[in-house]
């Protein structure tokens, strides 16, 4: 946290969405605006809310969110300028990267509890109005939080804002101390937040199914990471290629299933880890089954990454960037889905962060994640002036579709199809630059530009489910309510109905098949999403999924991890400004 004075004087209102991603905020600029020149009524309320969300948009005005959460994770990788620090476990080499998730989550909580204080004092607001502002602002704190005991452990908690006399000087907190609190807060926001439905709720602002499913991730994270020792958790992944008989040539393989006997994570051993299930089965059922919080429901595949599918039916936490300007507009969807010329190439050097070919590999051939979800052709810019082009994935089947040719190299009739039909030649290779790019991010107003109105969901209704399928089986074992919960992710992409048949026929017969397909699943849906290393993490497993990778990946990226890897260093710049604080996580300097 910086160890200055935060004077609240600038409330940019940007052209952000947080909630529905449906509509933007538009809404007046104002610069120099003091706390007292916010008169005390519902839109002064608003006011303060809104210039709070702004915290979250600097998350994403630079390069470091959603890179800083994504890179470190078995099945991510890209070239060595983008994942040869924090991808490749350096996270003291890439201080900006890593840093990043300590300070700027720290300013955003500074600026809420501004915020809160200065609504608490607020006589004209009306009482359902003010507690919904409340709940924004301790929803949008809380996720903050979240963010920083994940990735540090134990941390300050700061209780009001330095402007109103917070000593900047904040010891860390033990780790059940910060989920007491973020559990406070959440606990508030879900009950006092307007639910969808509610003509009240504004369109592009949290509602209560936000907070409620945020606080039941918050219950299995703390459920998986307490569970004692020894608990079984099946991954696949493994040693991602071979030697050919020249030593040289790199041959890919498939996913091994890997037996990992998890370990408890460090400072959860305080915990109960039924009990935290309990809790979050609960409200799971609350959001997917009761609809307490209001009605959700998955959209349609076709329209789940689509402009018009920016509502909060689904996407009811998420942000979204503004088209073209220099500040607020989203900079990571050209690494991952492409920044594209009006010509249809990939500029420069976008197109970059990608999936490995095991993550691929996990899919049915019909499920939409892949079918739609990945690209399966594109053109570089350096490929459009040389009259060439990249396909993905390297098997006999894409093989012929884009080049023409069998397994023995003869022309097919009726061969390559559209859209490789186009005259030029189609190539993959083992490389940085044949990865599996995911076509989520692509759908923006402009996608010529580098700054775009891309959108990145925190939290969506699927999760909600998968919560709920994970919460069910840990602790009722396999039974028909986790199932349906987790097939019903499954059929939106088109996948197969899971059953709870014997391991032998492929079924979920145990709770630890079913954990294990409700972590593979996670893996699926929400590839991208800044959710793998969390989840392995919390799981207990990390390090085991790591190393099996065996040193490199396919394409070079570093996956090798120890200890010191399970928790983020915190900033050097916070270690010697700070007096509370005075050594850093264990193995970092």
């Amino acid at each position: 946290m910086k160890k200055y004075i935060f004077h609240f004087v600038f409330l940019t209102l940007l052209a952000i969405v947080l909630g529905s991603c449906e509509n933007l905020l538009e809404e007046k600029v104002y610069s120099k605006i003091t706390a007292q020149d916010i008169e005390d009524s519902d839109a002064g309320a608003d006011l303060w809310v809104t210039g709070a969300y702004n915290g979250l948009n600097r998350f994403f005005i630079y390069q470091e969110f959603p890179r800083n959460l994504e890179n470190d994770c078995d099945y991510a990788t890209g070239p060595s300028w983008a994942f040869g620090e924090t991808g490749a476990g350096n996270f003291q080499g890439s201080a900006r990267e890593v840093d990043a998730t300590w300070k700027l989550p720290y300013d955003l909580i500074n600026v809420t509890n501004e915020a809160i204080y200065n609504i608490e004092q607020m006589n004209n607001v009306t009482p359902e109005h003010k507690e919904n502002c409340l709940g924004e602002l301790k929803m949008l704190q809380a996720y903050c939080y979240f963010l920083i005991v994940r990735a540090y452990g134990p941390c300050p908690i700061f209780e009001k804002s330095i402007n109103q006399g917070e000593n900047p000087h904040q010891p860390r907190r033990s780790i059940q101390e910060v989920y007491a609190h973020i559990i406070d807060l959440l606990t508030y926001a879900k009950d006092h937040l307007y639910k969808r439905g509610d003509s009240r709720l504004v369109q592009g602002r949290v509602c209560a199914a936000a907070a409620a499913t945020l606080l039941a991730k918050v219950y299995v994270t703390i459920g998986a990471a307490s569970m004692p020792d020894g608990a079984i958790v099946y991954v696949k992944g493994g040693k991602p290629y071979t030697l050919a008989e020249d030593g040289k040539t790199k041959i890919l393989t498939n996913p091994q299933t890997l037996t990992i006997s998890k370990r408890q994570v460090d400072g959860y051993e305080v915990f109960d880890s039924e009990t935290y299930y309990r809790l979050a089965l609960t409200l799971a059922e609350d959001v997917v089954l009761h609809k307490k919080y209001g009605s959700h429901d998955l959209l349609p595949y076709a329209t789940l990454w689509k402009q018009e599918g920016r509502t909060n039916e689904e996407h009811f936490f998420c942000y979204v960037g503004k088209s073209g300007d220099d500040l607020l507009g989203s900079l990571f969807p050209r690494w991952y889905s492409g920044q594209w010329a009006a010509d249809g190439y990939a500029i420069g050097g976008t197109l970059t962060w990608g999936l490995r070919d095991h993550w691929y590999k996990l899919f049915e051939e019909q499920d939409l994640r892949i079918v739609d979800g990945v690209y399966h052709r594109w053109v570089r810019e350096h490929e459009y002036k040389n009259n060439r082009g990249g396909f993905y994935p390297n098997t006999p089947e894409w093989r012929l579709k884009a080049t023409g040719k069998d397994e023995e190299g003869n022309s097919v009739p009726g061969y390559p199809v559209a859209p490789f039909d186009d005259g030029r030649i189609y190539t993959n290779a083992i490389g940085e630059n044949y990865l599996a790019y995911v076509t989520k991010y692509q759908d923006v107003s402009d996608p010529s530009l580098m700054r775009t109105d891309g959108l990145f969901p925190f939290l969506r209704y699927a999760d909600a489910l998968l919560i709920l399928a994970e919460a069910s089986n840990e602790v009722n074992g396999p039974n028909s309510e986790a199932l349906n919960a987790l097939n019903e992710v499954r059929r939106r992409s088109n996948a197969s109905d899971k059953h709870l048949g014997s391991m032998e026929e492929g079924g979920l017969a145990t709770k630890e098949l079913f954990r294990s397909a409700v972590l593979e699943e996670r893996s699926m849906e929400f590839a991208l999403e800044s959710d793998r290393r969390w989840d392995l993490i919390r799981w207990g497993i990390y390090l085991d999924v790591m190393n099996a990778i065996g040193g490199p990946d396919e394409i070079g990226t570093s996956k090798t991890r120890m200890e010191r890897h399970l928790l983020y260093p915190i900033p050097e710049s916070e270690i010697q400004a700070n007096e509370a604080i005075n050594e850093n996580n264990l193995g970092w300097n």
